[in-house]
């Protein structure tokens, strides 16, 4: 499984762990990862393991923030790699969720 997440005892907060590519093979997967929990809850996006993104993998992103509530969505990209931070500084994802 390259999509795993897990929820704070209180489902205050979500990380959800993306390993290898995070592409359109993982759509099912990722909705699932946030779906299943509190619409109200942190989330964090842990992108440590992860080795490339694509175009779809933004997509998904942006449907998630949606999904969640849009602006009010509370959503934190982390461990990014330098060329994965490149992609979303050039899609200005930046300008959308908080990144680190």
């Amino acid at each position: 499984m390259t999509i795993e997440s897990r929820a704070s005892s209180d489902e205050k907060k979500v990380i959800i762990d993306i390993r290898g590519r995070f592409d359109f093979s993982q759509i099912s997967q990722f909705r699932s990862s946030y779906e299943s929990h509190n619409k109200d809850a942190e989330y964090t996006v842990d992108l440590r393991q992860t080795e490339h993104i694509d175009s779809s993998a933004l997509g998904m992103l942006l449907n998630m923030r949606s999904y969640l509530g849009g602006d009010k969505a509370k959503i934190k990209i982390v461990n990014c790699s330098p060329g994965i931070m490149k992609i979303f500084e050039i899609s200005r994802f930046d300008k959308k969720f908080t990144i680190s």
